[in-house]
């Protein structure tokens, strides 16, 4: 198995919050020179989007481009139409610098809705989707992810995430046996199903056949308890530190990359810590997972 990061790991996130960032040849060096061998695409301009431009920066650090992150409010008919053209956009892209390998990773466009933000990490029955909702968002995940397969060739995952309509496990289960097997897949990260109330490794005995891709990411329980004792919303908890660095957190990353391997999985392990921008030292933490992660995988 290879190891990857992802620009959100140095606080690049789909959410428009403050703070100065890195740029991406920083991010892309920092990679590079701690040994990572791919990188998710990052939100949309964050990296060259010319295609021959962004072949040359990826080339000549020798890193893989393997998926882009597409949030879409799918509960929502009305946004499906444009969150097509904005996943057909980033698809054209990662076919013509990488081929038909990467993914579409398709979200819902989480922390948007005020009361799923407010609840992240506990999340009861009566803030979900009702089934008219549900048979929408279902309807939408289905027809981006025929329509990016149709013109590029690419395959979709769906990323379940805190702060977004489909987090808990109950809700993760009912996307999964509410969309065709042979067209979407699963991007499970580990913290987010975790954050979100689940153990990472059941959803073997449940999805084991739809993980397509994993994002490895580490969750703290006491910040987490803190969280819902103190009532913070999903950003709060994040820039505490819920997501913490591979290892320092009660995820069992051996045991799942054990479960992995049971399983002939042959795709990439990409590092997720989502952090704020300006929040500690993104390239030592990128660091630490880096020398965390290869020494489990090594044995």
């Amino acid at each position: 198995m290879k190891i990857a990061n992802a620009p959100c790991s140095w606080g690049i996130l789909e959410f428009d919050l403050q703070g100065k960032s890195p740029d991406y040849t920083q991010v892309l060096d920092e990679m590079l020179a701690i040994g990572y061998g791919g990188t998710e695409l990052g939100d949309w301009g964050f990296m060259p989007t010319d295609p021959a431009q962004l072949s040359d920066e990826l080339a000549s650090r020798e890193l893989t481009l393997l998926d882009a992150f597409v949030p879409v409010a799918l509960a929502d008919v009305e946004a499906h139409a444009t969150g097509e053209k904005s996943a057909l956009q980033h698809a054209r892209l990662l076919a013509e610098v990488a081929g038909d390998t990467p993914f579409i990773v398709l979200a819902d466009d989480n922390g948007t809705v005020k009361e799923r933000t407010e609840n992240a990490g506990r999340i009861r029955p009566e803030h979900g989707l009702t089934q008219e909702q549900w048979d929408t968002f279902v309807t939408g995940v289905h027809h981006i992810a025929q329509s990016v397969k149709d013109e590029t060739g690419l395959r979709t995952v769906f990323h379940h995430h805190c702060a977004g309509y489909v987090e808990t496990p109950a809700e993760v289960d009912m996307l999964m046996q509410h969309t065709d097997p042979n067209l979407v897949g699963l991007c499970f990260d580990t913290g987010h199903y975790r954050f979100g109330g689940g153990d990472p490794l059941e959803i073997f005995d449940k999805h084991a056949e739809r993980i397509w891709h994993v994002h490895f990411k580490d969750y703290h329980p006491e910040i987490a308890n803190s969280s819902r004792k103190e009532g913070w919303d999903y950003f709060q908890s994040i820039g505490k530190g819920v997501f913490c660095e591979l290892g320092k957190g009660e995820v069992d990353f051996p045991a799942f990359i054990s479960a992995l391997r049971n399983r002939n999985y042959d795709g990439w392990i990409v590092v997720e810590q989502d952090v704020l921008p300006g929040m500690g030292s993104p390239y030592q933490s990128a660091k630490r997972n880096y020398h965390y992660l290869s020494a489990i995988i090594t044995k």
